[in-house]
C-alpha cells in the first residue's frame, strides 16, 4: 500500500510536469537559429539609418518578417528599407507567394497605411525562454520517471490496468500539447497595434506643386495648409441642366484660419463613417488645384451628377457662388500624372484611375480605396458612384453645430457668400462660360427656345451683375463682399 500511494503521487506529478514541458519545449518560442548563424544572417537597413539583422520569414501587402537571432520575429514595412534591401524583400516576397500561395492567403494582413518611408518596425514577438530552462524541466521529468520505473518494478504496478491508461493518457494529453504549442509558435504571428507614420511635406508637394502659383502650400507639424481663391483654371458650368442661378466668384480660402487643412497623421477611423449618411455639407477632401471636393450627394442627399447639377468638370457652385466638385476631378491627371489628385480632409490620397506605380486600378473597398502593394492606403476617383470617398476611412472631426446627414468635417474652409441664396431654373441649361476680360466672366444658357445671358466682374469687393434675360429685359445688380 505504501508504495501504491507513492507511485500514484509520483505518476501525478510525472503527467503535469510533462504536460507543462510540452508547453515549454516544443514551443521553441527561441526560433530555428543555430549556434554561429549569426555571421550569415541578412542586416535588413532602413532609410533612417536603424539596422534588423535576421532572415525573411515572410511578407505581404507592404511589409516583411524576418526572424532575428533568439527567434525575435520582427515586422518592417517595406517602404522603409533603403532601395536595395526594397528590392531583395520584393523578391523574397514574390518568391513566397510563389512557393505557398495558401499560406500567403492566410497569413497576417495588419492593414497599415503609409505616405512616407519613415515608419519605425513593429515587433511582434519578444522574449524567448532561456534554453536552461528545458534543461531543469527535463532533468525532473527523468528522475521522476526513473523513480517510477523503480517503483513499479517492486510492487509490479504496471500490471494493473490503472497505470496502463494512466500512460497511455498522458502520452495522449503531451502529444496533443506539444503539437499544438509548436503550431501555435512557429506559424501565428500576433500584430500590434501599428501607428500610421506622418505624411512628409514632400510628398504633399507632389500633389499640390504642379498648380502653384495659382495656389500656395505651407504646413506646420500637425496639418499641410492650401490656399485657393476657388477659381480652377479649366472651364466651368458648362454641361449643367439642373441649374440654380449661381456662378462662380473667388473665394478667400488663405490665411491663417480659412486655408485648407490636410492632417498629416491620417489614423483609422474605428467605424469609417459612411458619405451616404453623413457630410453632404462641406468638403470631404481638396483637389490638387486647389479646389474642394464635395460629398457625391448633395445637401438634400440627391446624387449631383445624375440630376444634371454638374458640369463637364465634375463642379458647380454653391450658394455662396462658391465653386466645388462632387465628383472626381479626373482631369487632374493630366498634370499630375501618377501623383494624387486630391487629399481627402482624414490625410489619405485621392489617385485617379491608375494606381501609383501606372498599373491598372484595382478592386476597392467600401470606402472606395484599398491598400496597395506598397502598403500605402489611397482613395480612388471614378467615374460612378460614390466618385470619390464611399466613407472616411481615416478619424475626422464632424462639427457638433451639424448634425448628420448635413455635418460636415472640421477644420473646414468655408466660403463666403456674396448675394442671397437663388432659386433653381427650370428647364435651363449652361450652354457656354467665358472670359470677357480681367475678373470678368460671361455665362450663357438656354431655357426652351430662348437665350440668355449673365455678365458679371468685380473690381476689390464690389461686384458687378448684369443679367439679359431670354426676352431681351436686361437688369444690373450690385454686391459687396464683406
Amino acid at each position: 500500500m505504501r508504495y501504491t500511494k507513492l507511485a500514484n503521487c509520483i505518476n501525478a506529478i510525472l503527467i503535469c510536469l510533462l504536460m507543462s514541458f510540452a508547453t515549454t519545449t516544443n514551443a521553441h518560442p527561441g526560433g530555428h537559429h543555430h549556434d554561429g548563424e549569426e555571421s550569415t544572417l541578412k542586416t535588413w537597413t532602413l532609410t533612417n539609418g536603424k539596422t534588423f539583422k535576421g532572415s525573411f520569414s515572410m511578407g505581404k501587402n507592404g511589409f516583411i518578417v524576418i526572424e532575428q537571432l533568439g527567434g525575435e520575429m520582427t515586422k518592417i514595412i517595406t517602404v522603409d528599407l533603403i532601395y536595395a534591401d526594397q528590392q531583395i524583400a520584393y523578391t523574397k516576397v514574390r518568391k513566397f507567394e510563389k512557393i505557398n500561395k495558401e499560406f500567403a492567403a492566410n497569413s497576417v494582413t495588419d492593414h497599415i497605411s503609409t505616405q512616407t518611408s519613415n515608419t519605425l518596425p513593429t515587433t511582434i514577438i519578444t522574449n524567448p525562454t532561456n534554453n536552461l530552462n528545458y534543461l531543469y524541466a527535463f532533468g525532473v521529468i527523468a528522475l521522476l520517471a526513473i523513480s517510477l520505473l523503480v517503483i513499479r518494478a517492486k510492487t509490479n504496478l504496471f500490471k494493473q490496468a490503472i497505470y496502463q491508461k494512466t500512460a497511455v493518457i498522458a502520452l495522449i494529453i503531451t502529444t496533443i500539447f506539444s503539437v499544438y504549442a509548436c503550431k501555435s509558435s512557429s506559424s501565428t504571428i500576433t500584430p500590434t497595434t501599428t501607428t500610421i507614420p506622418k505624411t512628409t511635406t514632400a510628398f504633399m508637394e507632389t500633389v499640390y506643386g504642379g498648380f502653384k502659383p495659382a495656389i500656395s502650400t505651407r504646413y506646420d507639424d500637425t496639418y499641410f495648409y492650401i490656399a485657393s481663391t476657388g477659381i480652377p483654371a479649366h472651364n466651368m458650368m458648362v454641361g449643367i441642366t439642373n441649374w440654380q442661378q449661381q456662378v462662380p466668384t473667388p473665394q478667400a480660402y488663405t490665411g491663417t484660419t480659412n486655408s485648407w487643412s490636410i492632417p498629416l497623421q491620417p489614423v483609422y477611423a474605428d467605424t469609417p463613417l459612411s458619405t451616404k449618411t453623413n457630410f453632404m455639407k462641406g468638403a470631404v477632401a481638396v483637389a490638387a488645384n486647389g479646389i474642394p471636393i464635395f460629398n457625391a450627394l448633395n445637401n438634400r442627399g440627391a446624387d449631383s451628377y445624375l440630376i444634371g447639377e454638374l458640369d463637364n468638370w465634375g463642379g458647380h457652385c454653391g450658394k455662396a457662388d462658391d465653386y466645388h466638385y462632387h465628383a472626381a476631378p479626373l482631369h487632374l491627371s493630366t498634370t499630375n500624372l501618377l501623383a494624387p489628385i486630391a487629399m481627402a480632409l482624414d490625410g489619405f490620397a485621392v489617385y485617379g484611375a491608375k494606381e501609383p506605380d501606372g498599373t491598372a486600378m484595382q478592386t476597392l473597398d467600401t470606402s472606395h480605396g484599398h491598400i496597395y502593394n506598397n502598403g500605402v492606403y489611397h482613395y480612388h476617383g471614378t467615374t460612378d458612384y460614390p466618385y470619390v470617398i464611399g466613407a472616411m476611412k481615416g478619424k475626422v472631426t464632424s462639427d457638433p453645430a451639424t448634425p448628420a446627414p448635413e455635418n460636415q468635417i472640421l477644420p473646414q474652409a468655408f466660403p463666403s457668400p456674396l448675394r442671397p441664396a437663388t432659386d433653381p431654373l427650370n428647364g435651363a441649361a449652361i450652354t457656354a462660360f467665358a472670359s470677357t476680360g480681367t475678373n470678368a466672366y460671361k455665362l450663357t444658357y438656354t431655357v426652351g427656345t430662348g437665350t440668355a445671358y449673365i455678365d458679371y466682374n468685380w473690381i476689390g469687393n464690389n461686384y458687378t451683375f448684369t443679367f439679359t434675360s431670354t426676352t431681351g429685359v436686361v437688369t444690373t445688380e450690385t454686391y459687396q463682399r464683406r
